[in-house]
């Protein structure tokens, strides 16, 4: 795996970008015009908020000059108030190289920042306009303090479309020379949920085996559970079959190695494709995120996930004593 394709497939320009037209063409305007206020970019992650940063820096200074205007910082790495006063200060009061007018500081994750770190980048956004601009990029904005906010435009990303996912996994596969069926390209769909980077990275784990990417590759090769195991898992919980769910969980987390958070995530989506009438599906998504949140405070994975298929059978026999 010599090179990584989500960098080697990055867009540079931002007519590439896909799945975001409305936000990339809003950002070409500044582009035309040579200025740009502060942007704040929001959404979740694989969605192209990194990818438009870097070429709008690309198109407004040019191919030879935006290293050097452009500057990246990741918030989660270093999120403290000493960052801001010094890294970022250091390098937003400094005037700009060549004939650009102003510099880019792009501050990836910048909800990770706490709330003295925003405080303080909230004075240097203020001071430092003339000779910089910031492009904030954060997975939820309402962790991004008020004052902030107002002093940026607000760009809302949202989850790449199936059709836009599925052409570019078709330009890529088409790129490498690699095969990839119908079904191989629904499930690396389904699994990354509109999230562009984690369906690349899917593909080139599925292409590796240099064999014809089907769904079977795809579901091995990312580590992920089987929509098709899922239902089987729990149609059997329903139907009374305790002991067939229980060897079936057993399957998934011993012989597969799948972990009790992928699999509860599994589950939560598979509930509503199952025939049952949405009062059992309202009282088991209640149950899954009782499950979950136990998972998530330290309870053990095998109980809570047994104790969870206990409560699809009974809910089940509930079911079959009604009709």
């Amino acid at each position: 795996m010599k090179e990584v394709w989500i960098e080697k497939y990055r867009p540079r320009k931002l007519a590439d970008v896909v799945g975001q037209a409305d936000i990339t063409e809003r950002l070409q305007a500044y582009v035309k015009q040579g200025n740009l206020p502060h942007l704040l970019f929001a959404g979740r992650a694989g969605v192209g908020k990194t990818t438009c940063a870097i070429a709008l820096a690309r198109e407004l200074y040019g191919e030879k000059a935006w290293h050097m205007n452009f500057q990246e910082f990741n918030a989660s790495d270093e999120r403290g108030i000493d960052v801001v006063r010094e890294k970022i200060k250091d390098f937003a009061r400094t005037a700009p190289i060549g004939d650009a007018q102003f510099k880019i500081i792009f501050l990836d994750e910048a909800d990770a920042l706490t709330s003295d770190a925003q405080a303080a980048l909230r004075r240097t956004m203020e001071k430092y306009t003339r000779t910089c601009r910031f492009v904030l990029s954060c997975n939820y904005s309402s962790k991004i303090i008020e004052p902030i906010q107002s002093r940026c435009a607000v760009f809302r990303f949202r989850p790449v479309s199936k059709e836009a996912t599925e052409g570019c996994l078709r330009d890529i596969a088409k790129g490498e020379g690699i095969t990839i069926k119908p079904d191989g390209l629904e499930a690396i769909i389904y699994l990354s949920q509109g999230d562009l980077r984690r369906a690349t990275n899917a593909l080139q784990v599925a292409a590796a085996t240099g064999k014809a990417v089907d769904s079977e590759i795809v579901y091995q090769a990312t580590a992920s559970v089987h929509p098709e195991k899922t239902q089987e898992l729990l149609k059997a919980a329903l139907e009374g079959d305790f002991m067939g769910a229980r060897k079936l969980l057993d399957t998934m987390l011993i012989d597969e190695g799948l972990a009790g958070e992928d699999i509860i995530r599994a589950v939560h989506k598979g509930v509503f494709d199952l025939p049952i009438p949405d009062k059992q599906k309202v009282e088991l998504v209640d149950k899954i995120g009782e499950i979950d949140f136990r998972m998530v405070e330290g309870s053990t994975e095998r109980i809570q996930l047994e104790a969870l298929l206990a409560h699809f059978t009974l809910v089940g026999g509930e079911g079959k004593g009604k009709r």
